[in-house]
């Protein structure tokens, strides 16, 4: 079994605490372990150091070496620019395949939450089985617990899957996924909760590193040909060249949308096991504990009837008298000041300050 850490986001939504230097994958944010970390931890009892492979930015290499240690450098992978999920699957598959033609591959972001530790291992185990028996791709989907817009959504067949698998897989929960769908607005998410077959698009994949190579054959075959002329490169002294050129060709794309949404080969597991994408500062609310006045304070603060609001200084003390339901992140260089229900538009400052190149602030 190999794994694929996926760590090339920017964590935009996490700003001002996330930055191009330190992305939200490179923080503390519920231990003294970053995220990346405490995804690494949770492969270590499934999966050799040495067959875990990392792909993010070039410029997060370094970083990512200082964070996990116990991989091998050449394991970690730098894009030359992020391209989405496909290509960066597609290359993490390249090098897996490399080491063993017949690699299952376990595909993680490198910046959600998982609360139940053996759990995810014991359902991660358990679809790596049917990948190993079967030319299959299978997903992670998480029970709904709120008509969450945040979240793509998954939908499974109704028909029973054990049509489509080797008998010592039947009856082990695996069902035959029937559709996915984008991040809904409120009302279809409330829909898609009381239809009782749809569940949260996890981001998390199990398969063979060639099965994926062949399904991203199928239906993306400008990124298959640029990933075979990387391949060709591979372990030799023309790789880097190759990857910058073969990246100025690719089209940005996802995975979903590229592969899982076109594929009729795809499978699913439920999971139960704590899961969040911690995708912004009103998750990380919500995910921490709260005080009598359910306020979730980090560092100094002073505070006159303030009630619900996440509330975050690395040096300075906020005072705050009479707010109700805000983001207060006081971090660096700069100040965060939101309410909790907009906390999606912080992206579209980070965006703003990116076109106006105010270097200093991202």
């Amino acid at each position: 079994m190999y794994g694929l850490i996926m760590a090339g986001g920017v964590g935009k939504r996490f700003w001002p605490m996330s930055r191009n230097k330190s992305p939200k994958q490179f923080l503390e944010l519920f231990s003294h372990r970053s995220m990346i970390q405490m995804t690494y931890d949770r492969l270590q009892p499934l999966i050799l150091p040495e067959h875990i492979f990392v792909v993010t930015n070039k410029q997060q290499v370094k970083l990512t070496e200082h964070h996990l240690p116990g991989i091998p450098q050449k394991n970690i992978i730098g894009e030359p620019i992020g391209k989405d999920t496909a290509p960066c699957i597609g290359l993490g598959a390249l090098f897996a395949l490399a080491q063993d033609p017949q690699a299952v591959l376990a595909v993680l972001p490198a910046d959600h939450l998982i609360t139940n530790v053996p759990e995810f291992q014991r359902i991660i185990s358990s679809a790596a089985s049917l990948a190993a028996e079967k030319d299959c791709l299978i997903t992670i989907g998480i029970k709904p617990t709120r008509p969450e817009t945040g979240y793509g959504y998954i939908q499974w067949d109704q028909k029973p899957a054990e049509e489509f698998l080797p008998e010592q897989f039947r009856h082990k929960g695996f069902l035959k996924v029937k559709a996915f769908a984008e991040k809904p607005n409120y009302t279809t998410a409330q829909q898609f909760i009381e239809s009782g077959d749809f569940l949260w698009n996890s981001g998390i994949f199990i398969w063979k590193a060639r099965t994926i190579l062949q399904e991203i054959e199928e239906h993306l075959p400008e990124l298959y040909d640029s990933l075979m002329d990387i391949k060709r490169h591979l372990f030799k002294r023309g790789f880097r060249r190759s990857l910058i050129t073969a990246y100025r060709e690719i089209t940005s794309i996802s995975i979903d949308y590229g592969v899982m949404e076109k594929s009729q080969n795809v499978f699913m597991l439920k999971g139960d096991f704590g899961w969040s994408d911690v995708g912004n500062w009103g998750e990380y609310y919500r995910l921490r504990e709260h005080d009598q006045n359910g306020n979730v304070i980090i560092g100094q603060s002073e505070l006159r009837d303030a009630k619900n609001n996440l509330i975050i200084s690395d040096k300075n003390i906020i005072a705050a008298i009479g707010i109700d339901n805000m983001v207060v992140v006081n971090v660096e260089n700069a100040i965060l000041v939101c309410p909790c229900s907009r906390v999606q538009e912080i992206k579209e400052i980070v965006d703003h300050l990116t076109r106006k190149n105010i270097q200093e602030y991202l």
